[in-house]
């Protein structure tokens, strides 16, 4: 790279592994668990829910806003979840994983801070950072602030659909 020279990347790097991520974050505090897996089944989800069901105190609820993910959503999950009743699930729409504070508060902030830019050939070379950042996250939780009021995203989609159907017309 040169100074003024923008960032490039190429469409067919090297993939040397990949890890699948699953987290939660504490909306009132902005505490994160978050756990990696090797794949991405009902199985690892379940032990992920179980994980969260030893963590989070007994007297609460458990709301978890989920996307539309099809591990999200079957059998055995909704069986594990019928028989815990302080869990009330709640599914994003699709397309729609912003709405996820989790999404953009954790996901997003650790692909710019910690993963960006890096080069890893292990699995466990990707995890080391990811847990990393958690624990760093944790230290001095803080919780997300949605800096833009409804009235302002809404007023943004509303130009966006006015564009859109010019150009269709």
């Amino acid at each position: 790279m040169r100074p003024g020279q923008i960032e490039r990347r190429t469409h067919d790097g090297t993939r040397h592994g990949t890890t699948t991520l699953f987290a939660a974050l504490n909306i009132a505090t902005g505490e994160i668990i978050g756990q990696c897996f090797a794949c991405h089944r009902s199985r690892e989800f379940l032990n992920f829910l179980r994980t969260l069901e030893v963590r989070v105190p007994d007297a609460r609820d458990v709301h978890p806003v989920m996307d539309n993910f099809a591990t999200h959503k079957t059998a055995a999950v909704q069986r594990w979840l019928a028989r815990h009743q302080r869990w009330h699930v709640h599914f994003t729409p699709t397309s729609a994983s912003w709405l996820n504070q989790v999404e953009r508060f954790f996901f997003a902030l650790l692909a710019e801070k910690q993963l960006r830019r890096g080069a890893r050939r292990l699995t466990r070379q990707l995890e080391r950072p990811i847990r990393d950042y958690t624990d760093t996250v944790n230290v001095n939780p803080r919780p997300f602030r949605w800096t833009t009021s409804a009235d302002d995203i809404l007023a943004t989609i509303k130009r966006l659909y006015l564009r859109t159907l010019e150009t269709a017309e």
